[in-house]
């Protein structure tokens, strides 16, 4: 019997799904010959925004610049400080560093990999100006401590929802929780183009129309200029691919539900326990993650943690199964970031060297997840 290969995510596979939604989209948009600021944005904005639950979404050119537009049209920059999470994604610290302010790492979760918003309190100074929570991998952050929080002290809340399309808390959508969410459209997320894309959505009509100032060269008119602003568009044919594939998210994330709803039901997992009480007992158990009471993720990504994951990775690998590591390496100990050399971040460290990301994605069959399980019940 020939050895199974399953790919961590195929993502052409979104395509060859979609293939004649998506050829007619593109077509239509060859065609007309309007390929910056056209329909095909202006209508992805209105559907993504009604999606989201919010007023306004303004699309933008990735999830970095969601992020560092929204900081700039807050006017956040020298001199302020903004709280960050010590685990994400690398961006999340870059768009803060990009405004020119200073990013302050908060530590997370163990159990949900979240900003931890129990830790906001001591990090907050005179120069705090906002808070980044990050969804991250999909799994909705504490929003109602980290509001109160935010109300106490007169923050802003900026949603890092780039893995969390879909994504629940409290029965709202990501995106529509804080004062305002920045999104990623790059191709591997739960609602992926087929080149880089973002999105910022909020409530605040006068700061949507900052963004889209700042992002389309500071102009709200041709030629007429009120901001030093960037070059920061969603392309048309990515707004015309997203339209194709926003109708099918929920369905999408069902699926993904489901996976994870397998590997969780998985029997050689540990219960989740608090950093300081991880068991060492057997080194091929492993840690599951858990999701908040009000919390419904989309699970765009699914990660275990084992105090063996290079070898648990081999084992799967050995198996015909593709894993990833999300993230080796926190942002603190980048080379990008010197200035946090001699600082230590042991949760964000832990859960760097210990976790393993499984195949998670919605066109997994049913056959290929009992196979992973399988392999995962007897490692």
């Amino acid at each position: 019997m020939l050895k199974p290969n399953i790919p961590f995510y195929d993502i052409g596979q979104s395509y060859r799904e979609l293939k004649p939604e998506i050829d007619q989209a593109i077509s239509k948009v060859l065609s007309k010959g309007w390929y910056i600021l056209g329909e095909e944005v202006m209508a992805f904005e209105q559907e993504f925004a009604s999606y989201v639950g919010t007023r306004n979404c303004v699309g933008v050119s990735n999830g970095l610049d969601a992020l560092f537009l929204t900081l700039k049209a807050w006017g956040i920059g020298a001199g302020d400080e903004v709280i960050v999470p010590s685990n994400t994604y690398i961006a999340t610290w870059l768009a803060v560093s990009y405004s020119g302010a200073i990013p302050v790492p908060v530590e997370p979760d163990i159990n949900t990999f979240n900003l931890d918003p129990l830790l906001l309190e001591a990090s907050i100074t005179p120069r705090t100006k906002a808070i980044i929570p990050v969804h991250l991998y999909g799994m909705p952050a504490d929003m109602s401590i980290i509001m109160e929080t935010a109300a106490k002290h007169k923050l802003k809340v900026l949603e890092d929802a780039a893995q969390a399309h879909g994504a629940e808390y409290n029965g709202r959508k990501c995106g529509c929780l804080g004062d305002a969410a920045a999104f990623s459209f790059y191709p591997g997320k739960n609602l992926g183009a087929f080149g880089d894309g973002g999105a910022v959505t909020t409530d605040d009509d006068d700061l949507a129309a900052k963004i889209r100032s700042l992002a389309n060269y500071g102009s709200r008119q041709k030629y007429y200029n009120e901001f030093k602003g960037y070059n920061c568009r969603l392309d048309e044919l990515q707004a015309a691919i997203l339209r194709v594939k926003l109708p099918h998210l929920d369905e999408h994330n069902l699926s993904r539900h489901n996976i994870a709803t397998a590997y969780l039901g998985l029997s050689n997992a540990q219960i989740s326990m608090p950093y300081q009480q991880l068991s060492h007992k057997d080194e091929l158990h492993y840690t599951m993650p858990v999701s908040g009471a009000m919390a419904k993720p989309c699970w765009h990504q699914f990660i275990i943690r084992n105090d063996k994951r290079d070898k648990l990775q081999a084992i799967l690998k050995q198996a015909g199964i593709n894993t990833m590591i999300h993230y080796p390496i926190p942002p603190h100990q980048q080379q990008a970031y010197q200035e946090f050399s001699h600082h230590s971040y042991p949760i964000a460290e832990s859960i760097a060297q210990t976790c393993l990301s499984l195949p998670m994605n919605p066109y997994l069959s049913a056959d290929e997840i009992a196979y992973i399980s399988r392999v995962l019940e007897q490692s």
